[in-house]
């Protein structure tokens, strides 16, 4: 976890799935759709993965992922144009530009890069009924609704709280920073961006009992020769071999 930290600190944007490791979001998000029996007849084994998962505003480490990507669920083919750079991130304050909260700023509390989603805290609204019987007069739940970028919302530019358009340069730094298109002005990314489940900001991450130390990850433990498994155990407590070998032929 420290390690995390560190790799952490050098990147110039916030780590998109919070800590959880990309071989974990990799196995999360990879369905297999046919493999081959465990059968001698069939060889070499192949397996055949999905190409394309599901993606809603739930995370792919949730259950309600792994539901809606189960097999046999057909969904609509959804066509998206990936940004190559997502330009908004959680804690970014921005301009609702159609629909009914037209013209009002909020807050950005949840992103889903795969379907150019953001939702804005208190905006874009919708109102659900939950009523257990009819006896129960019921209630209204209001949930956040997501805005696709870049047509419902825009960055508000600090300059001016104006809406404006964005593009990536570099700094002096040699760091990637957002710069306003109207204004140059650079956007800087939110601190909240990179809070995760563990800390807020990684310099403040304290080690954990169970946490590996730095040095202790990248020791060689294991030294590979050209010995079995049993030659090896009989190597480390000592045991000579004094077994004659039954004489085999391949006749």
């Amino acid at each position: 976890m420290k390690i995390f930290s560190t790799l952490m600190a050098r990147l110039p944007r916030p780590y998109h799935f919070s800590n959880y490791p990309e071989r974990f979001i990799r196995n999360q998000t990879e369905f297999i759709e046919w493999k081959t029996p465990p059968l001698p007849n069939y060889q070499p084994k192949t397996v055949r993965y999905r190409k394309n998962a599901y993606y809603d505003i739930h995370r792919p480490w949730t259950t309600d992922f792994q539901d809606q990507n189960a097999p046999n669920i057909k969904h609509p083919k959804i066509f998206i144009e990936p940004m190559r750079q997502f330009p908004i991130f959680v804690g970014d304050i921005v301009q609702i530009m159609r629909g009914k909260d037209r013209g009002k700023q909020g807050t950005v509390n949840y992103v889903v890069e795969q379907r150019n989603w953001v939702c804005v805290r208190g905006l874009n609204l919708k109102y659900r009924m939950a009523q257990r019987d009819r006896s129960f007069a019921g209630m209204l739940n209001a949930t956040e609704d997501p805005l696709l970028v870049p047509r419902d919302v825009s960055l508000v530019d600090p300059e001016d709280n104006q809406p404006t358009s964005i593009e990536w340069r570099y700094d002096e730094e040699g760091n990637q920073v957002r710069v306003s298109k109207r204004t140059g002005r650079i956007i800087p990314i939110p601190r909240r961006a990179y809070e995760t489940r563990d800390f807020t900001v990684p310099e403040a991450y304290k080690d954990q009992p169970k946490d590996t130390a730095p040095d202790e990850v990248i020791r060689a433990t294991f030294k590979p020769t050209l010995k079995t498994f049993e030659m090896e155990i009989m190597e480390d407590h000592g045991i000579e071999e004094q077994r004659i070998p039954y004489p085999m032929y391949w006749y």
